[in-house]
């Protein structure tokens, strides 16, 4: 894709020098796998496993972690700060559209461990969007976790990762999180994880929606599309599991089938209008 050409953000917070600190739990950017696996199995957020573990530690460490020097403008910066731009465009356009304003996310960058107002998260739960201070947050070892363990490389799959987090900032605007995690509270584990998935799934399509309009503006290259969907695929619940563990348990789903991923990020993408991202009302098809 052609990310040289987007506009980028200012809105880019990078805290990767000086002191993420240690992993919690000791877990490194390879970790995320096994915390994926083990939410997925128990149909919980990853973040609330990461949340038990860091309880249940008992004796922090000693170790004092030590400061790593980062460039102010790498070429990863660059890049997300040029996706993060794009996204603005598209959703400033569609939001005054609809007569809105979008109110644009920040998106933090840090190494290993960052806090947020959701609380302590380690570079194990992979990028994630807290509702409470509306900011992305991104490890960009992630991005070498998708190439090597998942087999979907590709700057357009990074940029869909992206996406789908700004997806889930949409959904927090327009007050779709809000509902689904209320209704949650008053639902059995098998129920609150349908929801879960569709709102993962909701966040999928409207990351195909800014794919639409980037399309539009003539900024991808022949191949991204396939780029996208092998990461939707790689990362499907079906697929991880399998690949941990040799079954498959539906029950347990929390972001959607791999062809799920892929059918919704693809919806989003041709149709290029958010209104045919309504993945509640799908379900109840």
């Amino acid at each position: 894709m052609r990310w040289n050409d987007m506009r980028q953000s200012d809105n880019v917070e990078d805290r990767r020098s000086g002191g993420g600190g240690l992993p919690i739990g000791g877990l490194s950017i390879g970790g995320m796998v096994v915390v994926a696996v083990i939410s997925l199995l128990l149909g919980q957020n990853p973040l609330e496993i990461l949340g038990l573990m860091q309880s249940a530690s008992q004796h922090p460490t000693n170790q004092a972690a030590q400061p790593r020097t980062q460039p102010t403008n790498d070429e990863g910066k660059r890049f997300v700060s040029a996706i993060l731009g794009d996204t603005e465009d598209t959703w400033d356009h569609l939001f005054k559209q609809a007569g809105s304003h979008y109110e644009r996310p920040t998106l933090v960058l840090f190494r290993d461990a960052v806090s947020s107002a959701c609380g302590r998260a380690s570079s194990a739960v992979g990028p994630f969007y807290c509702p409470g201070d509306k900011k992305v947050y991104l490890d960009l070892g992630f991005f070498d976790e998708l190439q090597r363990r998942f087999a979907a490389p590709g700057d357009f799959a990074q940029a869909y990762v992206i996406a789908h987090e700004v997806g889930h900032h949409i959904q927090n605007l327009m007050g779709v999180s809000g509902q689904v995690h209320r209704k949650q509270q008053a639902l059995g584990k098998k129920a609150a994880n349908a929801l879960s998935v569709q709102l993962e799934l909701q966040a999928d399509c409207l990351a195909g929606v800014w794919g639409h309009y980037a399309q539009q503006r003539k900024l991808l290259d022949p191949g991204d599309m396939a780029e996208a969907l092998t990461a939707a695929h790689a990362i499907g619940d079906d697929t991880l599991q399998r690949n941990a563990t040799g079954h498959v348990v539906p029950d347990a789903f929390t972001h959607g089938s791999s062809e799920q991923r892929m059918y919704w990020f693809k919806r989003g993408f041709e149709a290029g209008d958010m209104r045919r991202c309504d993945t509640f009302s799908a379900a109840k098809g």
